[in-house]
């Protein structure tokens, strides 16, 4: 006796659903993470979110004041606020905090 197999018939595949929802598709490069151009699979070297890092200590000048009484300083485009400092001033700094395109440091002494 032969033995035979059913077979069903699937509905076909519609992309358009799939592209619409929202983190299912997976050629989808909208929701990257971290600060890199490395994607999900984390292939690639990807680049620095900020060009200074957390605790790092700089030599820079006071180039202005802000309206909070802080000296201003830029390290390659990022402004670093600096308080108890004046402009024409060369000190040496610690950076305490960064956020977004700014960042906060204390003098060392």
């Amino acid at each position: 006796m032969k033995k035979f197999l059913t077979v069903e018939r699937l509905k076909p595949l519609n992309l358009h659903s799939l592209c619409n929802r929202q983190g299912d598709f997976a050629m989808s490069y909208s929701k990257r993470q971290g600060g890199s151009y490395e994607g999900r699979r984390g292939h690639g070297k990807g680049f620095k979110r900020y060009p200074v890092e957390l605790g790092e200590e700089l030599e820079v000048d006071i180039t202005e004041i802000s309206p909070k009484d802080e000296g201003i300083a830029k390290v390659h485009g990022l402004v670093v606020y600096i308080p108890n400092a004046k402009p024409g001033n060369r000190v040496k700094i610690r950076i305490s905090h960064i956020d977004g395109k700014t960042a906060k440091a204390e003098i060392v002494k």
